[in-house]
């Protein structure tokens, strides 16, 4: 393998904000551990950590190993903050308001922002769960910036057509249609095969 480590189609960025809907990011880490020859990079907000704490019960000892590296979201200094780092896409999921406006603004003021700003130079995937209602003028433009940018807005929708059973099923859902984006292989969702004839 040498001392390059895996080549960029293998690597994945996952930051979890501090928008609610933590859950989003701890499926994907789960995912990717299922996924052969992925490598994850996880970083997670101050503010994510709250969420983690309050939605799910999770301490970071109990994230840190569903993650192949976990990167503090000061370390703006992480091999995630730059292009030099071949990855193949970054998933912020959930991207709170304040993510996705430090994004659409090119503010690379912590870990998190930086290698989404990576991730637009170096014209890679960039995939937003952003998690907010009702939205605001601000909120939209900030969406239309970086989708003008490159990312690719992806709100956690459910999609009723598939009959979702559970909550782990709209949760499920919304995560395989993000890894859909990233090119990574799944089985947590079905797909639409089409509407059986009356």
């Amino acid at each position: 393998m040498g001392l390059s480590g895996p080549p960029a189609s293998q690597r994945i960025v996952v930051a979890i904000s501090g928008a609610s809907g933590a859950v989003y990011g701890v499926r994907m880490l789960e995912a990717l551990r299922a996924a052969p020859g992925f490598e994850s990079h996880l970083v997670v907000s101050e503010a994510g950590w709250r969420n983690l704490r309050h939605e799910l019960a999770m301490a970071p000892g109990d994230l840190r190993p569903l993650a192949d590296h976990v990167h503090e979201v000061g370390d703006v200094g992480a091999t995630i903050a730059s292009g030099s780092f071949r990855a193949a896409g970054m998933a912020v999921a959930p991207c709170s308001m304040r993510t996705l406006a430090a994004i659409a603004s090119g503010l690379g003021d912590n870990l998190i922002t930086r290698a989404a700003d990576v991730m637009l130079k170096e014209r890679r995937r960039l995939v937003l769960m952003v998690r907010e209602t009702p939205l605001h003028l601000v909120h939209l433009r900030n969406m239309a910036t970086v989708t003008e940018m490159g990312g690719i807005v992806c709100p956690p929708v459910p999609a009723f057509y598939l009959r979702p059973q559970t909550v782990q099923d709209i949760v499920d859902q919304a995560v395989a249609r993000t890894l859909d984006l990233l090119d990574v292989p799944h089985t947590l969702s079905a797909r639409w095969t089409g509407e059986a004839p009356a």
